[in-house]
């Protein structure tokens, strides 16, 4: 069932990526517009055809003048973007996840852009995690989170950020999910059901300058995502 939770266009960071393209998949699904801001035009063709040229900006979040052409005319903010941590010949987690991040809330919210979100990780909080031994991938997302809270939290500027647990590609739009907040539940989590939550953020009303994880449940498959947005404070 087609659903339209938000309108106007949602500018999508990272889109090419698996849960990227999961996100633009439910942005379609939903009947949402939608541009894609991706680093590759060939692979952006290769993931959604020739027909998605009319929508590609393609450029970085490290390149201020192609985030602004990106951001253009949006009223809204998903990202995706994530530093590759197993390639050495990739931009650092300082870069992306921290300094990228920051540049791309920065030009987003200066160009009129309402909704900002954000998939981040679990354990961004625990410096001790293993995940940090990669070049403190975890905790230069999480300073990248604390820019985005700092540059979207005046009136009419509202930041959602999703932390989700290890990310798996198994059957779609599964919903026996968990919400958690404060860091604390571990687990791991199919692409889809982040997208799923990323797409209904943008117009939830407990999703409003929300910072939450979300990994699988043992509960049975929901129809309705509703109930685990209500069970945020």
């Amino acid at each position: 069932m087609r659903m339209n939770v938000f309108e106007g266009i949602v500018l999508v960071a990272g889109a090419t990526g698996r849960t990227g393209q999961q996100i633009v998949r439910r942005l379609v699904a939903h009947g949402i517009d939608y541009r894609l801001f991706v680093r590759s035009g060939s692979k952006a063709v290769e993931s959604f055809g020739p027909e998605c040229v009319d929508r590609l900006v393609i450029g970085s979040i490290e390149n201020t003048a192609e985030v602004e052409a990106a951001v253009k005319g949006c009223s809204a903010v998903i990202s995706a973007v994530g530093a590759y941590v197993a390639d050495a010949d990739a931009p650092p987690p300082s870069v992306i996840d921290r300094d990228g991040m920051r540049v791309l809330a920065t030009i987003a919210r200066r160009a009129g852009v309402g909704r900002f979100i954000q998939i981040s990780s679990l354990a961004v909080t625990r410096p001790e995690h293993p995940m940090n031994r990669y070049k403190e991938v975890l905790s230069m997302k999480l300073l990248g989170e604390n820019a985005i809270r700092s540059i979207y939290t005046e009136p009419g500027f509202t930041h959602t950020i999703i932390r989700p647990g290890g990310l798996l590609d198994g059957e779609p739009l599964q919903h026996h999910l968990q919400f958690g907040t404060g860091d604390t539940i571990t687990g791991v989590v199919d692409r889809s059901d982040v997208a799923e939550v990323a797409v209904l953020s943008l117009a939830h009303p407990k999703a409003v300058n929300a910072t939450f994880e979300l990994i699988r449940g043992e509960m049975a498959p929901q129809l309705s995502l509703d109930p685990f947005f209500s069970s945020l404070p």
